[in-house]
């Protein structure tokens, strides 16, 4: 087991952390708002039954648990800072690790996949992190990653909304995220040697009059942190929670961009 480093101490404890009130609601969240995307994905990729495969950040388990059926001959481990929401009797051949991945190192060639979400943007050394993931891979082995891109809080059409959106992308800098960086994921694939790289897009959706919308969870785990500063009001936050119930109201706040390169294969032999 690694020491955890002082550059992953806010999603310890705190707001951030998997201990916090909210965390297992926005965790849900995502995972019903993105996961058929991210599946998509996966799916187009040459998984084998017998693939072994890493899930880093691996949250509350949904995708770890997918790989786990998808590759039944083969080994998923998922890993976080904090195993708290991951299920370790869900499958057989599912291993769940609690580690700190700027720490942690694996064996050179040890996966068939690596996949990541939500999670390098809120790493300070994430390219350096990414740099050593594509060391793990096997050769032919893939790695994806999917990261949230936000788009500026001041171009929203409600005026609340852009108060509410600065606050929390404000919140997020300030503890090292960095909510942008996804648009250099597929070039960093490329200069660490990734063949095959490919990208898509998948827009986030904001109000629509949805009972279950999934930016109420993110906003109301940072709310704490972001009353605290004096970015926004509890009146803020109450008219907040309204608007997204307005079926008029209809916003795109970000979108998810997955890329994924391809470990080349062994150079074939002149002997």
């Amino acid at each position: 087991m690694t020491q955890h480093s002082a550059t992953t101490a806010p999603y310890r404890t705190g707001w951030l952390s998997n201990q916090a009130p909210h965390e297992r609601e926005r965790l849900q969240s995502i995972q019903n708002s993105v996961d058929a995307f991210t599946i998509k994905v996966l799916q187009e990729l040459p998984l084998e039954a017998s693939s072994h495969c890493l899930e880093l950040g691996a949250g509350a388990g949904s995708i770890a648990y997918w790989l786990a059926a998808r590759c039944p001959q083969g080994r998923v481990v998922a890993v976080d800072l904090d195993t708290r929401h991951l299920d370790a009797q869900h499958a057989t051949n599912l291993e769940v690790q609690e580690a700190d991945i700027t720490s942690e190192d694996y064996a050179p060639g040890s996966f068939d996949l690596i996949h990541a979400r939500y999670l390098f943007c809120h790493l300070p050394q994430r390219d350096e992190v990414i740099a050593r993931a594509t060391r793990w891979l096997a050769p032919g082995g893939w790695l994806v990653v999917e990261e949230p891109y936000h788009l500026p809080g001041d171009t929203s059409p409600s005026p609340l909304v852009q108060r509410v959106l600065a606050a929390y992308q404000r919140t997020y800098r300030d503890n090292g995220a960095d909510m942008t960086w996804a648009r250099s994921l597929p070039s960093l694939l490329a200069r660490n040697a990734l063949s095959q790289v490919s990208f898509a897009g998948n827009l986030g959706c904001m109000g629509g009059g949805s009972t279950k919308d999934r930016w109420l969870p993110l906003i109301t785990q940072a709310a704490p942190a972001m009353l605290a500063d004096g970015l926004i009001t509890e009146a803020d936050l109450t008219e907040f929670t309204t608007l997204l119930k307005d079926p008029t109201f209809i916003d795109i706040p970000q979108v998810t961009i997955a890329a994924w390169g391809r470990r080349p294969e062994k150079a074939a032999s002149t002997h």
